[in-house]
Parts: structure tokens; sequence; C-alpha cells
């Protein structure tokens, strides 16, 4: 990658402790999902866990947004987020030790929920952090730089994760876990910068308003997030692997590492592509085309038999979700004010970020009622239908040049 080339230690800092959170978020995601169903055996109860975690989500958010632009420093609330799932790593740790007595069941979604408040605090921090640390004409392709940092993380997470627990113990992987997050909060103590200085504080209500009235005004920045959303909401597959894995090919939890590393490796792909070839001409088809190639390879995993067709399939939805990631955060970076970057990155969580939890349920809920395998050929075909909606509600979108966005 050319981080190098932007000269910008601040930056690489960010990026560490970007991937740091997102090693320790994937290695937990992998760990509690092996651990509750090891527990009950339903697919619902992985549905159940992304509900856990939305809830708080949505509580949180547009506070989180509101606070982020107007009161102390983004730094400080990067460091609340990694010490709160610090915190739920260390809980986790002692569940799995059997150091905590009770409903295991209940001790895991609890613990869950509490990372809901925590992710409330990054994309906000990290947005507004992006913008003040680097110039705009460099956007595009730190945007590239970011992506394929993060879906290093998504690569290597998952799998760190399950091979901890399938060579070592559930207890291990917790632990580091926690470890990853100390290293996360670190970096951050260690990025200074100086902040632009805060804008008058207004009232937190009226604060969210404004976000939400600039977001649902724009039909580039409103499209870009929907078609995400409900692309995520109804793709959203990865939630069921641990079914696919126990119940179809059956493996252990080295296997559902591979499947969960499969896409961000794809991903990673696309993002060191476009960082070296950013994508300037035609941004809004190409968005379009990404989420549907995402859709198709969604279903090719449906009805895969084999884990490494499985595999493979799941790898081409990571390239082609991968490009759609990439292009919609230099659209938000480049389309957003900087005095509102918190509140829409905010938005932005829940319509994207809260739908990977949402389609977890959703995905654990279609399972138990049509059956794994035609819950997920229904999620493909349903974002199929999503592309052609946005494609023709949101002209503007389709129809963006990124340079109308400088």
């Amino acid at each position: 990658m050319d981080l190098l080339k932007f000269h910008n230690y601040a930056f690489a800092k960010l990026l560490a402790f970007r991937i740091l959170m997102v090693l320790a978020y994937q290695m937990m995601a992998v760990t509690v999902g092996w651990h509750i169903y090891e527990i009950t055996r339903d697919p619902l109860s992985l549905g159940l866990i992304g509900l856990a975690e939305v809830i708080p989500y949505f509580a949180c958010a547009l506070f989180a947004g509101h606070a982020v632009d107007h009161l102390y420093t983004r730094r400080l609330f990067a460091l609340l987020a990694a010490t709160l799932l610090m915190i739920n790593a260390l809980t986790l740790t002692s569940l799995a030790a059997g150091w905590l007595d009770g409903n295991i069941t209940l001790w895991i979604y609890g613990s869950i929920a509490f990372t809901g408040i925590a992710r409330a605090f990054i994309a906000p921090s990290y947005n507004t952090l992006f913008a003040i640390i680097l110039p705009r004409n460099q956007f595009a392709r730190a945007a590239g730089i970011g992506t394929a940092t993060f879906q290093i993380g998504l690569v290597l997470g998952p799998a760190m994760g399950g091979l901890l627990v399938g060579y070592g113990s559930k207890t291990l992987a917790y632990t580091v876990t926690t470890i990853l997050c100390l290293g996360a909060a670190i970096a951050m103590l260690a990025l200074k910068i100086k902040e632009p200085e805060k804008t008058h504080t207004i009232p937190v209500f009226t604060s969210i308003a404004q976000g939400l009235r600039f977001v649902f005004n724009n039909q580039i920045v409103l499209g870009a997030m929907s078609l995400d959303m409900f692309a995520v909401l109804f793709g959203g597959a990865v939630a069921m692997l641990p079914a696919f894995i126990h119940d179809i090919y059956l493996m252990g939890p080295e296997g559902l590492g591979i499947l969960r590393g499969a896409p961000a490796l794809g991903a990673i792909v696309a993002g060191a592509w476009l960082t070296r070839y950013p994508i300037n001409l035609h941004a809004g088809r190409w968005l379009l085309m990404a989420v549907g190639g995402f859709g198709f390879a969604i279903i090719g995993f449906g009805l895969s038999t084999r884990f490494w067709v499985a595999a493979f399939m799941l790898l081409l939805s990571g390239l082609f979700d991968g490009v759609s990631v990439v292009l919609r955060q230099t659209i938000m970076q480049l389309a957003t004010p900087d005095a509102m970057r918190g509140r829409v990155s905010a938005i932005s969580g829940i319509f994207i970020g809260s739908s990977n939890e949402l389609g977890a349920f959703e995905s654990g809920v279609a399972a138990r009622l049509m059956g794994l395998v035609p819950s997920v050929i229904f999620g493909g075909l349903m974002t199929l239908g999503c592309v052609g909606v946005t494609a023709k509600l949101a002209p503007k979108l389709r129809a963006l040049e990124l340079h109308q966005l400088h």
C-alpha cells in the first residue's frame, strides 16, 4: 500500500488504532458465535447476538455523533470506545474461565450489548480524525488504504479467533482480544494532533436534527447509505456461518475462521487495487454494479455444497463489497461538511453499521422459517432488488462523478 507516500505518521497511528479495534471485534465475534452455538445449537441464537448489539447501538449512535462534533476531543471518544471494548473482553474472558456464575447465555448477550455502546463511538471518531489528518485531495486514496487496513483486520481477526479457539480455548481467544483493545488505546494515546476549535454548543436534539436533515435532503448521501444498508441487511450470510460449518460442511472452528475471513480477503484485494487506481469516473454506476455483484456472490455461496467453493464465493462477495465500501466512504467524506462529520458518521453507522446486526437477526429468523440455504439465497435476491430500486429512485447517485463533490 502507498501509506509511506503520505509521510503522515498521525495517519499511521490512526490506522493502527483501526486495525487493532477491528481485530479485537472480529476475534470476539467469532468466539462469541462459536460459544453461543455450542451451547444452543439454534441458528436463531446467532441472530439474537446481532439484536443484542444493535439495540444499544441505536440508542447511543446519534448522541455519540453529537458528542464527537461538540464535546471535548475526538481522541477522547476513540479512547473511550477502546476502553469499553476492553472491559467487555475481560468480562467474556472471566465467563469462559468459569469465574462468573449464572446463566452463561444471558451473560454473553449482556456483554454483546455493551459492545454496541462502544461501537457507537468508533466510526464518528475515526471519520472526524481522518478528515483532520488528511487534506481533501488525498481522501480517495486514503479511503482505499483505510479500507484495505480495515479488511486486513477482517481477514486476520476471524482466522486468529478460529485458530485460538480450535487449538487453544475460548478463554485464550478472549484474553488476546483484551490485549488488542489495550493496544488500540495506546495507539490513540500516541496520536498527537491539533484539533480545530469546537463550534458553539447547541442543544443535543437540535444538533441531531441538523444531521438528519442534511442526510435526508441529500439524494447522493441518502442513496449511498440506503444502498449499503439494505444490501448488508439482506445479504448478511456471515452470521449463519457457524451453522453452515456445523451442519453442512461438518468442520470445526478453524473452518469458521476461514469462511469468516474470506470476504475480507476479497475486500483487501479491492482496497489495494483502488489505493493505486482510485475510481473517479462513473462512481455512482460503479457503486451500483459492485453491490449487484455482491448479491450474485451471496446467491452463489448459498448454492455451494463444497467448502472451498463456498469460501471462493465469499471471497468474491468481499471483493465487490470492498469496492462499494471505498466508494461510499469517499462519497461520504467529500460530501459532508467538516462541522457535521460526527453526526453524519453516526447516522451512516445506523444505516450501515447496524444493518450487520439487524441482518444477522433477519438471517436467523429467515433460517428458522425457510431453512438455512433458502434464507441465504433469498437474501441475495433481495440485495439485487435493492440495487434496482436505488438506481430508479436516486438518479443523482446513479449519474455521480466524484469531481462534482470537490
